[in-house]
């Protein structure tokens, strides 16, 4: 049976997140299982304070002993990371030497998205040639033409009349709506 990349949640000792990774990084390319192994992420995010008018950059952890990793739950990766210095266990195994269960993609979406690691992708029902009104911005409540769209940026062309001449916008595709006649 083919594994499937799916992201687990690694128990470390609080504190000893970052160290965590870059052992289990290090073990991976010696142990070549990149094909096993392959995102490690520790949940961070950096904010700024400022103290006695200086700004100071702080970051905090999140999940305070928790790592996230993608990989394919093999037996040997699933030893590999269990052994690995810092790693007290994985979240969703019952123990016993039972492998865990995988984040829900949806949990772990909201997680990467947080930490802008993953954008999330918009579904959209129109076409190039549609009809679109846009729902923010400048041009809000405007209706348009789809001239061209690019998924990778998620940005379509929309040909809107301004001041009596065709103007090209690029508009976001999440600020977007197809207009039903």
């Amino acid at each position: 049976m083919e594994e499937k990349k799916e992201w687990y949640v690694v128990n470390t000792y609080a504190g000893h997140e970052n160290r965590v990774k870059e052992n289990l990084e290090r073990r991976i390319e010696t142990m070549g299982l990149q094909e096993a192994l392959f995102q490690i992420v520790v949940a961070e995010e950096t904010e700024i304070e400022y103290k006695n008018g200086k700004k100071v950059e702080k970051t905090y952890n999140l999940f305070p002993g928790y790592l996230f990793v993608e990989m394919k739950m093999t037996d040997e990766a699933w030893y590999v990371v269990r052994n690995t210095p810092g790693v007290t266990g994985f979240i969703g195994s019952s123990g016993g030497g039972a492998k865990p269960f995988p984040v829900a993609e949806e949990e772990i979406e909201v997680i990467l998205r947080r930490l802008g690691i993953k954008e999330k992708r918009v579904q959209i029902d129109f076409a190039v040639g549609d009809r679109v009104k846009i729902l923010a911005g400048p041009f809000a409540g405007v209706e348009g033409t789809v001239e061209s769209l690019n998924d990778e940026s998620q940005i379509a062309t929309v040909l809107t009349i301004l001041f009596g001449r065709e103007t090209p916008n690029e508009i976001e595709y999440s600020d977007l709506e197809k207009v039903e006649f």
